[in-house]
């Protein structure tokens, strides 16, 4: 027998929603809701078609690895709660809910009521389907409908404290009573696109979210410890909101400079830390960079990597102007970390030498460039025994059964034929040896 009012209620939930109005518009969402209204509406072949249609859309979401939510109708919902950005997510960043006002609560409760009739829709959409289409003989398949609740385990491992919310909301019978327990994860994770990414690019236009950032971390960087502390010791004085400095990391290529920047991800995401890389053509948008970052509870590390300047490039001063304060102030929750492998970012010819009355003043204002960040870290190529003592942490951290001697051996043969002596080369020799020895199993 049809379930018509269980359909029924899912097409008015999807209408009530307010303050998560913008799940209404997504596409799985207007999808499954056309497939009630065509099962109620009695219009079989739309059905039929309609039904394969969501169900190849939920077969190209990535899910959850096995044991966690794995329905990708379900897990679709529970990520479009999780990660809205709307006013309700937005003021749960901000302020406790007592500060809310029961008007703003209420209307949340209501949402998640309504969101929760759409949860369960996924339960009523596949049977409702094979019951409808068993009246209907010339439309009615031979097999089996295609069940979306066996795609299972296609995603990779999720964050710990996704992972603990969706399991809450899946577990709870009545969502209504899950307004203070969310407001409390918007708070502690972050809402919108600052509570799904920790990493973003910026691409001219807005901030694009990086899903599967940089896996590196401060546990694989061998070496450099004492580089890695300054500017360690620098995050965590921005992340406790003390007065901070912009951060430049200079040195030869290969040392682990955009490592080290890039392992601040996973060493503090989870502390609202999210880092924007942006490319040095586009530093004339960091006011419109500035305006998005802005006001959020997030502490913001705007990454410009490989930064320099060669002749007739002017984004300089652009960057100067960020450094040194322009009228549109630097925001509080924001810091500049760069790297470069010139000392003094900005390339100097015999042409800056010639030809111009007040040339030396020119010079000077290239050449300081560098001294307007607060902190300069170096980081030199290592010698011989600093680049076998990271090999040989390498090794032992992948468990390489090879001699001491042979390991000394191979890895100076290999930075001779290759990159020189730095900590990239010392890591692309372990990734070698690694397959070679795999190999020989």
């Amino acid at each position: 027998m049809l379930p018509k009012e269980e359909l029924f209620q899912a097409q008015l939930a999807v209408r009530r929603l307010c303050l998560y109005r913008s799940i209404a518009e997504d596409p799985l969402v207007q999808t499954a809701v056309r497939l009630a209204e065509f099962i109620l509406e009695d219009l079989p072949l739309q059905v039929l078609e309609t039904y394969h249609i969501l169900t190849g859309m939920l077969a190209s979401k990535e899910l959850a690895p096995a044991g966690d939510v794995s329905d990708p109708w379900q897990d679709h919902i529970l990520d479009l709660i999780i990660f809205d950005d709307n006013p309700f997510t937005r003021k749960a960043e901000l302020i406790s809910t007592g500060e809310m006002g029961t008007s703003l609560l209420e209307t949340a409760k209501n949402d998640l009521g309504c969101l929760q009739t759409l949860y369960r829709l996924g339960d009523l959409l596949i049977p409702a389907t094979s019951s409808f289409l068993q009246d209907h003989p010339k439309v009615r398949p031979e097999g089996p409908l295609p069940d979306w609740k066996t795609f299972q385990g296609m995603g990779g491992p999720q964050r710990e404290d996704v992972r603990e919310i969706k399991n809450m909301l899946a577990e709870e019978g009545d969502w209504t009573r899950l307004v203070e327990p969310l407001a409390a994860y918007y708070a502690q994770s972050g809402a919108g696109p600052f509570g799904r990414f920790w990493g973003f690019q910026w691409d001219g236009q807005g901030l694009v979210g990086i899903p599967n950032p940089d896996p590196i971390r401060l546990t694989d960087l061998i070496g450099y410890e004492e580089q890695r502390r300054v500017v360690l010791d620098n995050t965590e004085k921005f992340l406790r909101q003390l007065p901070a400095n912009n951060v430049l990391l200079y040195g030869d290529r290969g040392t682990g400079k955009s490592s080290t920047v890039k392992a601040l991800l996973h060493e503090y995401g989870s502390q609202g830390l999210r880092l924007v890389e942006v490319a040095k053509q586009m530093l004339g948008d960091f006011p419109k960079i500035a305006a998005k970052l802005s006001g959020r509870p997030q502490r913001f590390i705007v990454f410009v990597d490989d930064l320099s300047f060669d002749e007739g490039e002017h984004e300089y001063k652009e960057l100067k102007a960020i450094l040194e304060g322009s009228l549109a102030a630097r925001p509080e929750n924001v810091l500049i970390y760069a790297t470069s492998n010139r000392r003094h970012l900005i390339k100097e010819t015999f042409h800056d030498r010639d030809g111009e009355v007040h040339r030396q003043d020119t010079v000077q204002e290239k050449l300081s460039l560098a001294d307007r960040f607060g902190i300069t870290v170096t980081y030199l190529a290592p010698d011989k025994d600093a680049y076998l003592s990271i090999v040989e942490g390498l090794a032992r951290r992948h468990g390489l059964a090879i001699d001491t001697p042979t390991l000394h051996r191979r890895a100076l043969e290999w930075e001779a034929w290759h990159n020189g002596r730095s900590g990239r080369t010392a890591r692309q020799f372990i990734d070698h040896l690694i397959g070679e020895l795999a190999l020989r199993v």
